[in-house]
């Protein structure tokens, strides 16, 4: 199962590096991984999604990420309610015409995607949205020529009706 972990960590340098080592020596495979800063200066928001056979896997994970001294709160969104979207930037070869069209009804037939830029040859198609409609959209490419494909890792948060974290509160407290 994927559990999506919320990091909030010192931006600091080596910060990113200790975290993924931590995960490296404990031979657990990142799948998905995003870092940005947060809405409190100072502290960025990593998140991290990564496979965990069961729940004491996942509470293991936690707990090893509180032990990183830069780590200063850590959210397990997996059985939470949660909005979580992925990105891709994708160009595509379009120096033929007909694909470049077939290309665009592609592009509407997702409506969350868009073309945010074309040259003569090519288009760079950018897609927000579920991992799995993320995943659809590209398949849907990959019998025309990709010339360079870019995606973010997962961002989450908990939705609206879910209460801030004890420990959330307390760092935006301190701040």
């Amino acid at each position: 199962m994927i559990h999506t972990f919320v990091a909030y960590v010192e931006n600091k340098p080596g910060v990113l590096n200790r975290v993924s080592s931590l995960f490296r020596r404990r031979a657990y495979n990142i799948e998905s991984l995003a870092v940005g800063p947060a809405h409190l200066p100072g502290i960025s928001r990593m998140t991290i999604e990564v496979e965990a056979a069961t729940e004491d896997i996942a509470h293991q994970i936690a707990a090893n990420l509180y032990k990183l001294v830069d780590v200063l709160h850590v959210d397990d969104l997996t059985n939470r309610k949660s909005v979580k979207r992925a990105l891709a930037l994708v160009k595509i070869d379009t120096s033929n015409p007909q694909v470049r069209s077939e290309i665009i009804q592609i592009a509407s037939i997702f409506k969350q995607a868009e073309i945010v830029d074309a040259a003569p040859s090519s288009l760079i198609l950018e897609i927000v949205g579920y991992e799995d409609t993320v995943e659809r959209f590209i398949r849907m490419l990959e019998p025309y020529r990709i010339l360079e494909m870019q995606r973010t890792g997962v961002v989450g948060m908990l939705r609206g009706s879910e209460p801030v974290s004890e420990g959330l509160a307390a760092l935006e407290e301190q701040q």
